[in-house]
């Protein structure tokens, strides 16, 4: 039974008066009794007639910075020859809700409501379903009735104004010989992913397409390009969340300004995860997408070099290491034969840390995002 609180006590109060006027004789509070029935019956009768009601929720922007607007917006419209009545739809975003209230609607009548979204927290969102509530004047009764589909927000870390890293070609020579095999040919097969507008026509991939029942195409990159590879220290309870926050911020930053620039781009961390992609806004976006969901995870106490960084066979460009505090970097002078270029970024949190010196690579100690990346820009100017 839809009944609200209210409704629920205004049908006890009412058998009460209906058992009280029958027992002691008295016919003004059974009458009494019976009215209130009645209104708790009517509101249930009201409440239960389906809403002909068009409803569509849209977001947008469906990816956006952490801390920077994201909307929903609501269209309602009255499709039937009758006015329809007001009634509440609330929306879910993680665990925030947000309730609007709808105006009563003309026939043919439309209206749009506005509501805003939770970004305060970096993620993948699931919006809705919505629910959309149906009440009685006195409130005694209220149906719940689920529409639309659900909508996903991505909440990306913030981007900081660095700058690229210039210089480090993908290829270098050793006595004349190559040393990336990984690197012949004009082209590397980067991946396979689905088609997205503006993609090549001529690069879509017909086995993967008759494979999934989806336009595929290969994602080809030049092996000329530089690269530039990013290492987030992820191991668990090494840094406060705040402190992750700040990281994954920076390294999204790095990361970004590589990828923007049309640099070979990766993106490893101590826990496994390796993501290589190559420039452009569809290298960002699939950036930005992981890092959104990146946790802390791992042993406090693993290796902040992951095996698949130390096994790579691939070579050329920089390599960046983020670390709360340097632990178990002494040394990276054993990777120089891969990365010409190193940096550890030691960002310490406002509460600093002592000095660190790692053999084979340059340190930049910062307390937040915002510091490192200035320190960034100024050391690779």
């Amino acid at each position: 039974m839809p009944l609200t609180r209210r409704g629920i006590a205004v049908l006890v109060v009412a058998v009460l008066l209906v058992i009280a006027g029958s027992w002691g004789r008295y016919p003004l509070l059974g009458a009494l009794g019976v009215v209130l029935s009645g209104a708790v019956l009517a509101a249930v009768g009201l409440t239960s007639r389906g809403l002909r009601i068009d409803v569509r929720r849209s977001v947008y922007p469906d990816r956006v910075e952490r801390g920077r607007p994201a909307l929903a917006r609501l269209q309602v419209s009255n499709p039937g020859g009758r006015r329809r009545a007001a009634f509440l739809a609330t929306d879910t975003a993680g665990s925030v809700t947000r309730t609007v209230r709808v105006r009563g609607l003309l026939p043919g009548a439309e209206a749009i409501h506005h509501y805003e979204l939770p970004t305060s927290v970096r993620g993948r969102l699931t919006i809705g379903p919505l629910i959309l509530h149906r009440v009685d004047p006195f409130e005694l009764a209220r149906s719940r009735l689920p529409t639309g589909e659900t909508a996903t927000l991505w909440v990306h870390p913030r981007q900081l104004p660095a700058r690229p890293l210039a210089g480090g070609h993908p290829r270098h020579h050793h006595e004349g010989v190559g040393t990336d095999d990984a690197l012949r040919g004009s082209v590397d097969l980067q991946d396979v992913r689905e088609y997205v507008p503006g993609d090549e026509v001529r690069h879509l991939h017909w086995k993967a397409t008759a494979r999934t029942g989806r336009l595929m195409v290969r994602d080809l990159a030049d092996p000329q390009q530089r690269r530039f590879t990013v290492l987030l220290d992820t191991r668990a309870r090494v840094r406060t969340d705040d402190g992750f926050e700040e990281a994954v911020d920076l390294t999204a930053s790095l990361l970004c300004a590589s990828a923007r620039a049309g640099q070979h781009t990766r993106l490893i961390t101590s826990s496994g995860l390796e993501l290589p992609v190559s420039g452009g806004p569809q290298a960002v976006r699939r950036l930005l997408d992981e890092l959104s969901e990146l946790r802390q995870d791992g042993a406090p106490d693993g290796a902040v070099i992951p095996a698949q960084l130390s096994a790579s066979r691939a070579v050329g460009g920089g390599l960046v290491v983020v670390t709360p505090d340097g632990a178990g970097l002494a040394s990276l002078a054993w990777l120089r034969s891969r990365f010409p270029t190193i940096f550890v970024i030691v960002l310490t949190g406002p509460e600093g840390a002592a000095t660190v010196e790692v053999a084979g690579a340059r340190v930049l100690r910062a307390g937040d995002a915002e510091e490192a990346v200035r320190r960034w820009n100024e050391a690779i100017r």
